[in-house]
């Protein structure tokens, strides 16, 4: 048996997640005892995981080499993917919020509280957002106020603001900031008229205010601490509700959520490329699919209605928010929509660059669509098809990729901003830059264009 630890579980001396042939698994240190018992007979587990709310677990045994010293050891369901909040659109990010909220409420009804609430501890599975961390509970104590107010904060509360009263982009701070955006960072950079809002007032300014008066002062231990009623804490929580709801960020038409209403395709060669994505799919048959430069997920929604779970990555903060909202509104279960820069891909972050994963460290998938992405790349981005090639190789096994040629109207747009330096763009160059790692396995000329489709399998020897 290989047993391998989940660096990103280092932190929590509750216990500690682990990989055992390829399944994961939850150790629940000694320490954590009463308050596992407490979460498992309050009825709060049953609650939550029936709701969705919580990822479900099984007890299990396993060998004591393995688990030596551990009180429990847990066997929770599998998500399909971890993803991370700077990959998260803004309605991706509210609902986590409010998920998170809505737990802690569940739990003081139980005798219980949250003691963290990082972002980090939701994932998405079933098209909406669960939280993961079951050590994430302990049994509340009447009058002690709540610990994890700060992080929510920095993790939900200053990452919305920004992102719905500045600029939707500001959740890219959490490739810097993993324990969450500090407040007097994101009190320096809202607009001045949020200090008119009593909750923006009290939870991001006045609290940054606090934080910094207190950050080099002892505390007086010997001083009593005053006393926060469950009363006050349920009052604190509806403030944060009522403040996250009213933040809001509606997605503007830009150049890639308006893409299939202008005329980047005659209605002809959309069908006739949606005919051929079903073919290459009932082909390939993958379980996992990566839909890299999705848009709002057109493409995506074929391979998971085929039976893939479709990651639908896209650049536009805009694209992913309509397609999340559309996952939302149908019910979808089976395709995630992510924010993805491929020239700029999600690195390894935290600890030792290995608390959280790269997007490529996190595949590869069965199979990976780059539909309309080429010339983006390679002449938007000078990235040569050789270095595209490589990389696509490590990403997935199958490949379904669009060559768009220098004669199509979008090129000839990139190219009249700037000088062809391109010889090697072609369609022999883009074959013979693509066959040192995938096996051409289908070439087809979409009906009325120029642009060409293709199914590649990734060659053994890369694999």
């Amino acid at each position: 048996m290989t047993k391998d630890l989940v660096p990103g579980s280092f932190r929590d001396p509750s216990g500690s997640l682990f990989f055992l042939d390829g399944e994961i698994y939850r150790r629940v240190n000694p320490s954590y005892k009463d308050h596992y018992d407490c979460l498992m007979s309050s009825g709060l587990y049953e609650d939550l995981a029936s709701s969705g709310l919580l990822v479900a677990h099984d007890e299990v045994e396993i060998d004591d080499s393995v688990a030596s010293g551990a009180y429990k050891t847990l066997k929770p369901e599998m998500i399909p993917f971890i993803s991370y909040p700077h990959e998260w659109c803004f309605s991706q990010l509210k609902d986590a919020a409010l998920a998170t909220l809505e737990i802690q409420k569940k739990a003081l009804a139980r005798g219980m509280t949250l003691k963290d609430c990082s972002a980090y501890n939701i994932q998405f599975a079933n098209g909406k957002p669960v939280f993961i961390d079951t050590l994430s509970f302990e049994k509340y104590v009447e009058g002690q106020p709540w610990v994890a107010y700060k992080q929510f904060c920095q993790h939900f509360l200053a990452p919305l603001a920004l992102m719905s009263l500045k600029d939707v982009r500001f959740n890219q701070l959490f490739r810097i900031y993993i324990d969450g955006v500090p407040l007097d960072l994101a009190g320096s950079i809202l607009p001045w008229r949020t200090k008119l809002s009593f909750s923006l007032l009290l939870h991001i300014h006045l609290h940054a205010k606090s934080q910094k008066y207190y950050s080099d002062k002892a505390i007086d231990k010997s001083k009593r601490i005053p006393k926060v009623s469950k009363q006050s804490m349920l009052g604190l929580i509806d403030s944060l509700e009522s403040c996250i709801r009213g933040l809001k960020w509606i997605p503007k038409g830009t150049e890639w959520v308006d893409y299939y209403s202008d005329d980047s395709y005659v209605s002809e060669a959309l069908d006739d490329k949606k005919r051929l994505v079903t073919e290459y799919l009932k082909e390939i048959n993958p379980k996992t699919l990566w839909d890299l430069g999705a848009n709002t997920g057109l493409h995506s929604r074929i391979a998971s209605d085929l039976g893939a779970y479709t990651v639908s990555f896209d650049i536009d903060p805009a694209c992913v928010e309509v397609n999340y909202l559309q996952v939302k509104k149908t019910g979808e279960k089976n395709v995630l929509p992510l924010l993805l820069d491929l020239t700029n891909p999600s690195p390894s972050i935290g600890w030792d660059n290995d608390e959280r994963q790269s997007v490529t460290e996190r595949g590869p998938a069965d199979a990976a669509m780059a539909l309309a992405l080429i010339h983006h790349l390679a002449i938007s981005n000078n990235v040569p098809l050789g270095r595209v090639a490589d990389y696509f190789s490590k990403l997935c096994n199958a490949l379904i990729i669009e060559f768009v040629p220098k004669s199509d109207h979008k090129v000839q747009i990139l190219l009249t901003t700037r000088e062809d330096i391109f010889p090697g763009y072609t369609q022999e160059g883009f074959e013979n830059a693509f066959n040192g790692r995938f096996e051409i396995k289908r070439r087809d000329v979409l009906a009325d264009s120029d642009r060409i489709l293709y199914l590649m399998i990734k060659r053994q020897e890369t694999r």
